[in-house]
């Protein structure tokens, strides 16, 4: 399946701490998948074996790998934040013959998306004054949290990778002082990813308990005790709305507070007056609840910077394939600025 024919495939993948998620893009059509697949990360040593299963039905030939990676590329080169995969760009050369193979960080790809996608694929919290051709930027909670941003290049935006979800959280207020303070009995350094994700929805359940600002759910913390990933069962109550749920309530307003607040930081640091989006996979999840809380209000609460940051467009990302799509735009893009020989 060497990457020599003029006409193919395009692989693009999204390979995240939980799920690897990989699909065919054909150059007669090539912003629609096919042939998509999921696989669960943690029942595979490697990308590699993940590939060989999956290429196993797919047609060819396969003109490159675009693939997005929940981890810094260094070198062409990627370990995973949450996940004990390396990828490496010269291991999947040897093992499956390609000559093009894009690897990018998986926000870069999401960012890489936001061209392609329609009405249809976002959901506007605030409508704003866009510039034209204004910078923008990305954050996307899901296992983790990511960051990234987009620049005019005089062409096409082109984004850019960051490690901002590994930055310093800074509490808003005065229950996320406290937060700050009971996770620094935690972690030595105490990342936006603690609160602001999948991963640090535990950990604000946790500063509810131990703080005494909510009591046990219940019949509900037996099943929390027993569960390997409490956060789909923490989202899944405060939604529900029954009596027991009202710690897990508590926890989507600290952490839907918290996104607020460092989106509007994101967007002070970018000067992104072109928009910001919302991605990644509890956003979606939850629109009710960044409507309540007043999710474009908590953005705009800069001090003095209240209405720059009211004209900033704020988007959620609707479309749950936006990294596949953004890893196949980034792989169109570098194939026809260096097409094939």
């Amino acid at each position: 399946m060497n990457a020599q024919s003029s006409h193919g495939y395009l692989l693009a993948g999204d390979i995240g701490a939980t799920n690897t998620r990989l699909a065919l893009f054909s150059d007669e059509d090539p912003y629609t998948p096919q042939h998509l697949a999921k696989f669960k990360g943690q029942a595979y040593p490697s990308l590699v074996d993940v590939l060989h299963e999956y290429l196993a039905e797919a047609p060819g030939p396969i003109l490159g790998a675009s693939l997005g990676v929940a981890g810094p590329v260094v070198a062409e080169r990627v370990q995973l934040t949450n996940l004990a995969w390396a990828i490496d760009a010269a291991e999947l050369r040897a093992s499956f013959g390609w000559e093009r193979i894009w690897l990018l960080n998986d926000l870069q790809a999401i960012a890489s998306s936001v061209e392609q996608l329609g009405p249809a694929d976002l959901h506007t919290l605030q409508v704003g004054q866009p510039e034209l051709q204004g910078s923008r930027f990305v954050i996307a909670p899901g296992t983790g949290i990511g960051v990234s941003y987009l620049v005019w290049d005089g062409r096409r935006y082109r984004a850019y990778p960051t490690e901002g979800g590994h930055a310093d959280f800074a509490p808003a207020d005065a229950v996320q002082d406290e937060l700050l303070a009971f996770l620094r009995g935690r972690y030595p350094q105490v990342h936006v990813e603690h609160v602001c994700s999948g991963l640090g929805i535990p950990n604000i359940y946790d500063f509810l308990l131990a703080s005494g600002r909510a009591q046990a759910p219940g019949a509900l913390a037996e099943q929390l005790a027993a569960a390997a990933d409490r956060t789909p069962l923490i989202i899944d109550a405060a939604l529900a709305g029954e009596p027991e749920g009202e710690i897990c309530r508590q926890v989507l307003d600290i952490f839907v507070d918290a996104l607020a607040a460092e989106a509007g930081s994101l967007a002070l640091s970018y000067g992104s007056t072109g928009g910001a989006y919302i991605g990644g996979g509890i956003p979606p999840r939850i629109l009710g609840e960044f409507e309540r809380r007043g999710f474009a209000a908590l953005f705009a609460a800069k001090t003095g910077y209240e209405s720059y940051l009211a004209r900033m467009p704020i988007q959620v990302i609707l479309n749950t394939g936006a990294g596949l799509l953004g890893a196949a735009a980034h792989g169109w893009r570098e194939l026809a600025e260096v097409p094939l020989a």
